[in-house]
C-alpha cells in the first residue's frame, strides 16, 4: 500500500464504522443474555465486590458460527476484516479517544463514594485522562473495564481468522503460518476457557479505566498482536524442523509459566489454604504467596507472556525487526509495570513485601532480573 492509499485508508468509511459498532453492539447484547458463570471480583477498600458473567468463550464461538454461516450464505467474506485493516484500526482509534474523553468527563461529575466508582481526580488534565478516573466505569449495567479487554482479545483472533483466510487464498499458508495462527487461536482461546482468571488480576482490580488501558485494550491488543499475521500474508516464511520444534517448545514452555502462575495467583486468592504444587502453600504476612512459581520469582507470569509473545513472532524469522515489534514493546511495558507494582505492593505491605523481596529476590527471570 503506498502512502497516498494509506492516508486515504485512515479515514474509516462508513462500512467499517458500521462492522466495528455491530461488534461492540453484539459483545454488549450476547454478554448480557448468555448465561456464564457468576464470578466474584476482589474485595474493595470500601468491603464491597463486583460481580462478572464469564460467558465470553460461549460468546466468541457463536460468534465465530455466525460468521461462519454470514460466509457460508455469502453474505459476507471471510477476508472482510483484512480487507478493511487500516480503516477499522483508524475507526477503533477514535473510538477509543472518544470514549476515554466521555469516561474523563462522566468520572469528574461522579458523585459516588464506592470504591468502583469514586472519582480519583488529580487535576492534571493529561494524567487524569490517561490513567483514568473511576476503577469500574459502568453502562448499561456493562462493566465497561471487563467489556473492552473482552472486545480486543476477540478482536485479535477475528483479525487473525481473516488473515488467515486471506493467506490461504493467496497461497502462501505453510508451516510458518500454520504455527503462528495456532498459537495465537489456542492463547485466545485458553483465555476464554480460564476468563474468570482475568477478575483478579492488577489491571481488573488496580487500573482506573482511562485512555491508557481503553487504547490498549481496543487498538493495542488486536492490532499490534496481529502483526505477524500481516507480515506472513506478504512475506513467504520458510522454517526448518528444527526451528518448528523450537518454536512449539518455546510456546509449551511459555503457555505453561503464564497459564500456571496466574491459575495459582488465583486459586490462592479464593482459597489461601489450596495446595500448590501438592504441598501446603507457604505464605508471607498471611497475605503474600511465596510457593509454586510465586516462589520462583514475583512477577513470574511475566516471564511466560514474554515467551508466548516471542513464540508468536519466531514463525516470521528473523529477517525482519517487524514481526517482533510485539514481544519488544511487550518487554518494554512489562519492565515499567513490574516497576510499577513493586512500588506499590512496597507501600501497600510495607514490611510484609520487604521479607518477601527477601526470600524471592528475583523479579521476573531467575539467576538474571
Amino acid at each position: 500500500m503506498d502512502l497516498e492509499a494509506l492516508l486515504a485508508a485512515l479515514v474509516p468509511s462508513w462500512n467499517s464504522v458500521i462492522l466495528l459498532l455491530s461488534y461492540f453492539v453484539y459483545l454488549a447484547t450476547i454478554g448480557s443474555v448468555l448465561p456464564g458463570k457468576i464470578v466474584p471480583g476482589a474485595v474493595l477498600p470500601d468491603g464491597s465486590r463486583l460481580h462478572y458473567r464469564c460467558n465470553g468463550l460461549a460468546s466468541l464461538l457463536l460468534l465465530i458460527a455466525l460468521l461462519g454461516a454470514g460466509i457460508y450464505m455469502k453474505w459476507i467474506s471471510s477476508a472482510v476484516i483484512a480487507d478493511k485493516g487500516v480503516e477499522l484500526l483508524s475507526a477503533t482509534f477514535i473510538f477509543s479517544l472518544f470514549v476515554s474523553l466521555v469516561l474523563y468527563a462522566t468520572g469528574l461529575k461522579s458523585q459516588s463514594k464506592s470504591s468502583s466508582l469514586r472519582p480519583h481526580v488529580t487535576g492534571d488534565f493529561v494524567h487524569d485522562w490517561w490513567f483514568g478516573v473511576q476503577l469500574n466505569p459502568h453502562c448499561l449495567g456493562i462493566d465497561l473495564k471487563f467489556f473492552f479487554v473482552r472486545a480486543g482479545m476477540m478482536g485479535w483472533l477475528l483479525i487473525n481468522l481473516s488473515l488467515l483466510a486471506k493467506t490461504y487464498e493467496a497461497g502462501n499458508a505453510n508451516v510458518s503460518v500454520i504455527l503462528y495462527h495456532t498459537f495465537c487461536a489456542l492463547y485466545v482461546l485458553d483465555y476464554f476457557f480460564y476468563e474468570e482468571f482475568m477478575t483478579s488480576t492488577w489491571d481488573i482490580i488496580a487500573e482506573r479505566l482511562g485512555f491508557m488501558l481503553v487504547f490498549g485494550d481496543l487498538v493495542f491488543i488486536p492490532f499490534t498482536f496481529s502483526i505477524q499475521g500481516w507480515w506472513l500474508l506478504k512475506n513467504k516464511v520458510e522454517l526448518t524442523k528444527t526451528a518448528a520444534v523450537a518454536n512449539c517448545l518455546v510456546f509449551f514452555i511459555g503457555y505453561q509459566v503464564f497459564r500456571g502462575a496466574n491459575r495459582q495467583k488465583h486459586i490462592f486468592k479464593k482459597d489461601p489454604k489450596a495446595l500448590i504444587w501438592g504441598k501446603p502453600p507457604k505464605v508471607i504476612g498471611g497475605k503474600l504467596l511465596a510457593s509454586g512459581y510465586w516462589g520462583i520469582a514475583r512477577h513470574c507470569n511475566y516471564l511466560g507472556d514474554l515467551l508466548l509473545a516471542l513464540s508468536f513472532s519466531l514463525p516470521c524469522g528473523i529477517s525482519s525487526a517487524i514481526p517482533y515489534f510485539y514481544p519488544t514493546y511487550l518487554f518494554i511495558l512489562l519492565i515499567w509495570r513490574e516497576r510499577r507494582d513493586e512500588a506499590r505492593c512496597s507501600q501497600k505491605y510495607k514490611e510484609i513485601w520487604t521479607e518477601y523481596c527477601r526470600l524471592v529476590p528475583w523479579r521476573i527471570l531467575p539467576y538474571v532480573y
